[in-house]
């Protein structure tokens, strides 16, 4: 019996991201991070939001990067290259200048436009559509 909806059928869905839609979701993730941290302060819309703001950028970094490999590789270097690229841009924040909550808003918002430019880039290059 063969999964109708699996981890290859979101990761498609994911990279593909024809009107932007996963764009937007992390960046909608990224401001629910940012009023969490500045004025809600609960212990579950923080968590959600991170989890979804890492699985949608690593998976853009990872196709981005390492599209040859497997998809859990895929994911796992993505994930990497997310927290890589994450703590470069905010090292770079903080050497600037200091590293408060809407500076941290800034980073997470550089990162992942970068990452879903990489990931159009990329996708343009190789000739999907």
């Amino acid at each position: 019996m063969k999964r109708a909806f699996g981890f290859g059928t979101i990761e498609k869905s994911v990279v593909d991201d024809k009107r932007l839609l996963y764009t937007i979701a992390s960046y909608s993730a990224v401001l629910a991070i940012f009023a969490n941290l500045s004025s809600l302060q609960s212990p579950f819309i923080g968590p959600m939001m991170s989890i979804i703001y890492f699985v949608i950028n690593a998976l853009f970094l990872g196709n981005a990067l390492f599209k040859k490999e497997e998809a859990f590789f895929r994911f796992m270097f993505g994930m990497l290259s997310l927290i890589l690229l994450l703590g470069f841009v905010g090292w770079l924040t903080l050497i600037i200048y200091n590293l408060d909550i809407a500076r941290v808003t800034l980073v997470l918002l550089a990162v992942a436009t970068l990452s879903s430019l990489l990931n159009m880039r990329m996708k343009n290059r190789n000739g999907q559509k």
